[in-house]
């Protein structure tokens, strides 16, 4: 049964790194959920195993929180925002600075790839309509999306699951992590703005991108129910997961907007990533061979208790797997406050290194492209891959203090 764990270890693995598995049709996520297929089948777990080594605290606090996030973008609250950013009078930095900010902020409430997902559309639309290219902008927001989401215990899925099975105090956490996220904006910004002196300025083109139409009262609900999470969050006294499902439950008892439209929005790839990977890396603690890993890599002179090993390989690891996997890879046996914090922000942090360390830079890429837009590989590594080092050499001394 050992041979059989280790194949479809090395097979999803395979895909976490390709992004795909060759030759099919079938992604990270669909990897994942092959592989928990497989060690069932093969009669190495039983269904009731396979559930049991799910983290389910970790996904329903995924999912209320992509309920919430639904909500504002049913209810045309990224809309407003970004139009409103766009509309306001300022030089092409200082409108850079503002989306910037506005994309790092909501992202450190909501989840970075709905952010993106949801500003992407509506920032080519208005820099094209006022003869600016949009390449800059693009480039800021994803970086900015990602470095936001590392303030907080709910930016992104990979601090969600460190949060949750670390046990991290949320506001505890976001002191740690906010002057490593400050400096990081401010590193990305810097970059972005040298990086493109003297072509800012493009051709102006005119586009309708179709976006959700604002609704303050909508819009009202979703942020209330956000307001609710984050103060208990922060004070305690509820578990988060049960926090942010009533939340979601509260949400979807609507009389205007269709519960269809809101879980239609729900990232359903996302949770079933979570839950394959769950299943998969159990059998491989199970049968003893992550602690191989483990003990091979300290053969190496790499020693994983170590902060500074740990915050390297945590940067490693997630620009070759993607942080989601690298988190789960290394965050058992590394629960301590200190550990996990260090998990946290490094593999959110290194997401910006490449185009695709982080789903938040696809989302940008492709939503751009299908308007005609190319935030190209090349484009992205000469802007954000020596901010990014930079950045992480200014994190590892304010957390490691080296």
């Amino acid at each position: 049964m050992r041979a059989v764990v280790i194949i479809v270890f090395v097979v999803v693995y395979a895909a976490m790194i390709l992004g795909r598995l060759p030759g099919l049709a079938l992604d990270r996520a669909g990897a994942a959920v092959l592989g928990a297929l497989a060690l069932i089948a093969a009669g190495t777990m039983t269904v009731t195993d396979a559930w049991a080594a799910a983290d389910v605290p970790t996904l329903a606090l995924l999912f209320g929180l992509m309920v919430i996030s639904a909500q504002l973008r049913l209810g045309g609250f990224y809309t407003a925002i970004s139009r409103a950013l766009i509309a306001a009078s300022a030089g092409p930095a200082g409108l850079l600075a503002r989306v910037m900010a506005a994309a790092a902020t909501l992202s450190a409430l909501l989840a970075n790839d709905i952010v993106c997902l949801a500003m992407t559309p509506i920032l080519v639309e208005a820099t094209l309509a006022r003869g600016l290219n949009p390449v800059p902008y693009l480039i800021g927001l994803a970086m900015a999306a990602n470095i936001g989401s590392a303030a907080t215990l709910i930016g992104n899925p990979q601090n969600m699951l460190i949060g949750q099975v670390a046990n991290l105090p949320f506001g505890g956490y976001m002191l740690a992590a906010l002057p490593s996220v400050v400096a990081g904006l401010a590193i990305a910004f810097a970059a972005v703005v040298w990086g493109f002196r003297g072509r800012f300025a493009g051709p102006k083109v005119t586009l309708d991108v179709p976006a959700p139409a604002y609704s303050p009262w909508q819009s009202a609900k979703g942020l209330a129910a956000l307001t609710v999470c984050m103060i208990v969050f922060v004070w305690g006294g509820m578990a988060r997961e049960n926090v942010a499902l009533g939340c979601a439950g509260a949400l979807l008892l609507s009389r205007r907007m269709a519960s269809r439209e809101t879980l239609a929005l729900v990232d359903w790839q996302l949770l079933l990533l979570f839950l394959g990977l769950f299943v998969v890396n159990r059998e491989v603690a199970a049968v003893g061979l992550l602690d191989d890993l483990y003990r091979g890599v300290a053969a190496c002179g790499v020693d994983l208790g170590r902060p500074a090993w740990l915050f390297t390989a945590s940067v490693v690891l997630s620009n070759i797997v993607s942080n989601v996997p690298a988190v789960m890879l290394l965050l058992p046996g590394h629960g301590s406050p200190e550990q996990a914090t260090l998990l946290a922000v490094s593999s959110t942090l290194a997401g910006n290194l490449l185009l695709p360390g982080s789903i938040a830079n696809l989302i940008v890429a492709d939503q751009a492209a299908l308007l005609g837009v190319s935030m190209g590989f090349r484009e992205h590594a000469r802007i954000a891959a020596p901010a990014t080092v930079l950045t992480l050499v200014v994190s590892g001394w304010l957390l490691l203090g080296v």
